[in-house]
């Protein structure tokens, strides 16, 4: 019964939202860019930090792009790795890059506050960056607006995350090249969506109204080659399924997630470095 559920709401979304979503193959990032409306409208931030402060306060459980839900929808994997992390060096520091206001953050704080000492460092846009250090920040989550501005206001961080970021950056492939040289110890691409087909293609995504007014450049990358451009320096130790979906030409993709831990070899100072489970 539940997966009969299930599929009549998939079903449902389908049909409502046909007219949103992913669609074309572009060119070029500029050409994309010429059919869309973008993401850095201040609308959109004051939207993001309504909703923020809500679940800050306690008076709402979860927000995710601007939306706010009655329940949490946790990425276990991801919280799974933060933890044993965690346990292992006795803390987590965590950038964040394009973590909007915080939503990984208070998606996981429960869990965390088991956790002696963390540091949750977002790296976003001007516009995120000034409303989160205004309105959202605290002693441990923090707002920059470079990776190397929060590595010197908080010293190295273990983590990087990028969570269904990598499909919105221009050049996401020359990104992951400058992050790595950085030599986190683990990089953590979760929630992603991917090219079922082994090539990277550019589409233009319409989120529907019922979040916010907005169309933007979407890659949707090679999986393969995301991997394999952190793999001289990195060692892949897990790859998983997450919960969330869309739909892309009519075919369901499930998002990915992965976890990549810095090889022995590249770490600046082996006795801070944590061997795999």
């Amino acid at each position: 019964m539940d997966k009969l559920v299930q599929l009549f709401k998939r079903t449902y979304l389908r049909i409502k939202y046909r007219r949103y979503g992913w669609k074309g193959d572009y060119k070029t990032w500029s050409e994309a860019l010429a059919n869309s409306t973008g993401y850095s409208s201040e609308a959109i931030v004051e939207k993001v930090k309504a909703a923020t402060l809500l679940v800050k306060s306690g008076d709402a459980i979860y927000e995710r792009d601007a939306m706010l839900f009655d329940h949490i929808e946790y990425s276990w994997p991801l919280m799974a790795h933060l933890l044993w992390i965690a346990n292992n060096s006795r803390s987590l520091s965590i950038i964040d890059f394009g973590g909007s206001l915080g939503s990984s953050y208070f998606q996981n704080r429960h869990y965390l506050q088991q956790v002696a000492d963390v540091k949750w460092s977002v790296v976003e846009q001007p516009g995120f960056v000034s409303a989160g250090s205004e309105s959202i920040a605290d002693d441990q989550l923090q707002f920059f607006n470079t990776v190397d501005e929060a590595i010197t206001k908080r010293g190295m961080h273990q983590v990087l995350l990028l969570s269904c970021v990598l499909p919105y950056i221009e050049r996401p492939y020359e990104l992951l090249t400058q992050l790595a040289a950085k030599k986190f110890q683990y990089i953590i691409i979760d929630n992603t969506y991917f090219n079922p087909r082994p090539t990277n293609r550019l589409t233009v995504q319409k989120v529907p109204p019922v979040y916010y007014d907005a169309a933007y450049p979407a890659w949707f990358l090679h999986y393969h080659q995301v991997i394999a451009t952190l793999a001289e320096a990195y060692t892949l130790i897990n790859a998983y399924n997450n919960e969330q979906i869309l739909y892309l030409d009519g075919q369901l993709l499930q998002y990915k997630g992965f976890v990549m831990q810095l090889k022995p070899q590249q770490v600046n100072h082996p006795s801070t470095f944590i061997p795999s489970p």
